[in-house]
């Protein structure tokens, strides 16, 4: 999934300001130059994502950079595509083949069911939560 971000010219006294214009409250900056400010904004979009899942919100769909281009409030600013992975998106069940030490799959085990979740709903849990 590619997102159009609108970022604002920088320079050595002043940070590279990046905005998301899609994702509602979600920017960014950087000190270092456009391409730390692509790199900035791809974290940033995942976290907007991650906790706009959390809430239960809907994560809009990318827009068109050239829509986004005509907004006088992003005039003189460079525009640039920041890359996220589709799979954030994404609730598909996934089976996977994982390997642990016997005590280590035990102690997973018991504490699975001690949270009252089953072994894989306890690892997702734990990954969510991380």
């Amino acid at each position: 999934m590619k997102y159009p971000i609108a970022i604002e010219i920088g320079s050595l006294k002043k940070s590279w300001g990046v905005v998301v214009p899609d994702l509602p409250g979600c920017f960014s900056a950087a000190d270092s130059g456009i391409d730390e400010a692509i790199e900035n904004a791809k974290e940033a979009i995942e976290l907007w994502i991650e906790v706009a899942l959390e809430k239960g919100m809907e994560v809009p769909k990318p827009s068109l950079i050239t829509d986004l281009q005509k907004k006088k409030e992003f005039k003189g600013w460079i525009w640039a595509v920041a890359e996220i992975d589709p799979a954030l998106l994404s609730d598909e069940i996934e089976r996977i083949n994982i390997t642990l030490p016997k005590r280590v799959l035990s102690r997973l085990d018991a504490k699975a069911k001690k949270a009252g979740e089953t072994r894989s709903g306890f690892i997702a849990h734990l990954a969510l939560c991380a």
